[in-house]
């Protein structure tokens, strides 16, 4: 997902530099969304392994 948001942002960038403006603002809105998506995802995932990981030990 982090690939995404990365591939989402180069693209606002690239956009952006040729002048496309809605589309870049539009792209970048996407990839920080697809980044704090992984990112909430990761901590959930962190938390749910500690809290398993404490249950089985």
């Amino acid at each position: 997902m982090i690939k995404w948001a990365i591939i989402f942002a180069v693209l606002s960038l690239v956009m952006a530099v040729l002048g496309f403006g809605g589309l870049a603002g539009a792209f970048m809105d996407i990839a920080q969304v697809l980044f704090w998506l992984a990112v909430i995802i990761t901590v959930i995932l962190f938390v749910l392994g500690l809290t398993i990981y404490k249950k089985i030990t």
